[in-house]
């Protein structure tokens, strides 16, 4: 009889900060690394909260993989400024790496190197990852950041509004202050660079728009902010982002920008059957059409099949098991 495999040993390394908490205005990392990662029975997760300055020495001869939370201290810092001694271990190290325009191009091959990091993760696509990043890193695409329970009880479709659409997230600031303010900054922080399509349906009557935090639906509370619509946007134009599955998982009729540029196409979704595929052209007039027509069955039922979708492929779980091959590629 052939012997149950053990689980995979892993050292999840970072530094406690508020994107690792449950009161975040965002709780995508929290949910998955604090709480999803411990489901998994195929990985064993000893969390390693740390200082400014972490001595890895002590993960030697204990571990099968190191997992770090980011291969730098983009934001609030959720990585110790240093971690020493990693060159005396013979664990593989695999780390997120975030938002790929964020990424610290001067010391890329420095934190590589120091930090002995053998792959990468995150829910972006290769090629933009590959955009910023040397092209022989080793990198996995792991779709996290969707706790399917958080959506379980929500409004049905017919309850909710359905003369209006709703439109959330972060958007570029129309003052000049603003504009002059990231004329001197990294050009790939610029809101107007990333959100383009997003801000541009502010402008139309019958879209509601929420900022990302200034209101009541922060964090594990954004599906009740969802649940009170019939359709909304997810529109980025250089990616496509963790929206693209809350939306559709809310189930919302979801009016989701796909280009080449922002490879929406990777997630799955089928124009017309389980998302409504927008663009810059064609944006208003499919807007249009649902807003003529919001009683047609075919609505509710490509937003019921998105959702179907979303919570069945696109959740923390099956993400999970995504990181867990890359894991057991490096050993």
């Amino acid at each position: 009889m052939e012997s149950k495999k053990e689980r995979i040993n892993v050292a999840f390394v970072y530094k406690p900060c508020p994107t690792l908490t449950s009161t975040n205005y965002h709780t995508l990392s929290y949910n998955f690394f604090m709480k999803a990662l411990k489901r998994n029975t195929r990985i064993k997760v000893t969390d390693i909260a740390t200082n400014e300055n972490y001595d890895a020495s002590s993960l030697k001869d204990k571990f099968d993989i190191i997992l770090l939370f980011e291969n730098s201290n983009f934001g609030p810092g959720c990585m110790p400024d240093e971690i020493s001694n990693m060159e005396d271990l013979d664990i593989p190290v695999i780390t997120r790496a975030g938002d790929p325009w964020n990424a610290d191009q001067k010391n890329i091959m420095k934190i590589h190197k120091k930090n002995k990091i053998d792959a990468y993760f995150g829910f972006h696509h290769p090629d933009l990852f590959y955009e910023y990043y040397p092209k022989d890193f080793a990198y996995g695409v792991v779709l996290y950041g969707l706790e399917p329970l958080l959506y379980k009880h929500l409004q049905p479709y017919n309850s909710r509004i359905r003369n209006r659409i709703l439109n959330s997230g972060a958007v570029a600031s129309k003052k000049i202050s603003s504009k002059l303010i990231y004329k001197f900054r990294k050009k790939t922080l610029d809101p107007r660079m990333h959100y383009n399509l997003r801000a541009k349906c502010n402008d139309l009557s019958y879209v509601d728009y929420t900022s990302t935090i200034q209101h009541a639906y922060t964090g594990d509370k954004y599906p009740l902010l969802l649940q009170k619509y019939t359709a909304a946007i997810a529109a980025m134009t250089t990616s496509y982002t963790t929206k693209y599955w809350e939306i559709p998982a809310a189930g919302c009729l979801t009016f989701m920008e796909v280009t080449e540029k922002n490879h929406g196409e990777y997630l799955g979704f089928v124009d017309g059957e389980t998302a409504i595929f927008i663009n810059e052209d064609n944006y208003k007039e499919k807007f249009e059409q649902y807003l003529k027509d919001t009683d047609n069955p075919k609505w509710e039922k490509i937003a019921n099949a998105g959702k179907e979708y979303a919570l069945n492929y696109l959740n923390n779980d099956v993400a999970l098991n995504s990181l867990v091959d890359l894991m057991e590629k490096l050993l």
